[in-house]
């Protein structure tokens, strides 16, 4: 199994509503396309003063990552859903993948 965590700076005020349109609206489509989520939510911190919000996502190979993301965000259900709603209060975003299988604890 693999991870991807994805943080998303937001527009300033924009919070809470896309948070809302992520857990109403977008973690349901994704589930309708098969992606898994694990979270999301708001960050508890802001970095820099900066509204911030994240994603968790848990893919079994990092080929159906791409896959399941292609088709979801290459759909008409996203394009005409929630992407405006998310989309337009993102101000940049980051993603990492990691495999749990390989962490070390404590960090070498």
């Amino acid at each position: 199994m693999f991870l991807e965590i994805r943080t998303y700076r937001l527009k300033p005020g924009t919070r809470d509503e896309f948070v809302r349109v992520m857990r109403e609206e977008a973690v349901p489509l994704l589930a309708e396309f098969g992606l898994r989520v694990v979270d999301c939510g708001p960050s508890l911190v802001d970095e820099d003063g900066h509204e911030e919000a994240y994603l968790i996502r848990s893919f079994a190979t990092l080929e159906e990552r791409d896959a399941q993301e292609e088709a979801f965000y290459s759909s008409r259900e996203w394009h005409e859903g929630p992407r405006e709603g998310i989309v337009s209060r993102i101000e940049t975003y980051h993603t990492i993948v990691l495999d749990p299988a390989v962490l070390t604890w404590p960090c070498d």
